[in-house]
């Protein structure tokens, strides 16, 4: 079963100061970023740095993640060359565009890892979406199977993509957001949601949470530590929602007992889907320490 992942804190690969501090924080996951957030001219310090900080620091419980680069960027099979030997916990793969850019850059992968005696199934792969193209072939991309275990929904560079304008209610990019869950609730992945860049919005932040919540997803990216506290929040079940998913499960025991199927409970009907969403929140409880 994957990992929690309410957050997925991003740190650039260059920068050992900020990987330490991120080794600390109440993060899910921790991304060394050997991508978007490094210099072409630092690339070949970053992954140093990045297998330098695998290799030595202690993440605690937290995953330990890497963001290659592209695979048609050219930059990503040094990326994994040179980090695998550190034994991340997964890789991270922008930019996906095709199903077969996806097994490329996986059985690359595959070699590599086999090459230093690990197991390349247990080496997780999440993948972001955020261009025309991926999301046009999200579905061959999220049927790779394993090790594939997320979907990253970009938001930004999509846009850029397609030429959308950004705005804060993400409507332009509502039918992406969407299709990028769908597919990964077709093939038993999590969703991961796009970035807040507000950093100083922590009201705008928790709305948008929730929606990203209300649509499917299961966690969010994260590029600030003060964004922590609020979407692991809005990403774990409230007291509340526990409270009424082992009620719903209590009383669907006790009808399934007596022969029964659909039943009211607090004046609402329970069937089966109502049922199955209880037992979702519950795992994600369980999950997140919460019972």
């Amino acid at each position: 079963m994957p990992p929690l992942r309410r957050s997925l804190l991003f740190m650039p690969g260059d920068s050992q100061r900020k990987i330490e501090k991120g080794a600390q924080l109440p993060a899910d996951s921790v991304v060394l970023d050997l991508e978007d957030a490094v210099a072409p001219s630092n690339k070949a310090l970053a992954r140093q740095i990045t297998r330098e900080m695998l290799t030595t620091l202690d993440f605690g419980r937290r995953e330990r993640l890497v963001r290659v680069n592209a695979w048609s960027s050219g930059y990503l099979q040094a990326d994994v060359a040179e980090t695998i030997a550190s034994r991340p916990d997964g890789y991270v793969i922008p930019k996906v565009d095709s199903a077969d850019d996806l097994r490329a850059a996986r059985d690359f992968i595959a070699a590599q890892a086999v090459q230093q005696g690990l197991d390349p199934a247990a080496i997780a792969l999440l993948v972001i979406i955020e261009t025309a193209k991926g999301v046009m072939n999200l579905r061959e991309i999220a049927q790779l199977g394993s090790p594939l275990q997320a979907l990253i929904f970009g938001a930004d560079d999509l846009a850029a993509d397609i030429g959308a304008i950004r705005t804060p209610s993400s409507l332009e990019v509502l039918y992406a957001r969407s299709a990028v869950v769908i597919a990964a609730a077709a093939n038993g992945l999590q969703a991961i949601d796009i970035v807040f860049f507000d950093l100083n919005d922590l009201a705008g932040l928790e709305e948008e949470c929730r929606f990203g919540r209300q649509l499917g997803y299961t966690g969010k990216m994260v590029i600030h530590p003060r964004q922590l506290e609020v979407v692991n929040r809005a990403f774990s079940p409230t007291t509340e929602e526990i409270a009424r998913a082992q009620r719903i499960l209590q009383a669907a025991q006790e009808h399934a007992a007596n022969g029964l199927g659909a039943f009211a409970l607090d004046g609402r009907m329970v069937d089966g889907p109502i049922i199955k969403q209880a037992e979702k929140v519950i795992a994600r409880a369980k999950a997140a320490g919460l019972l």
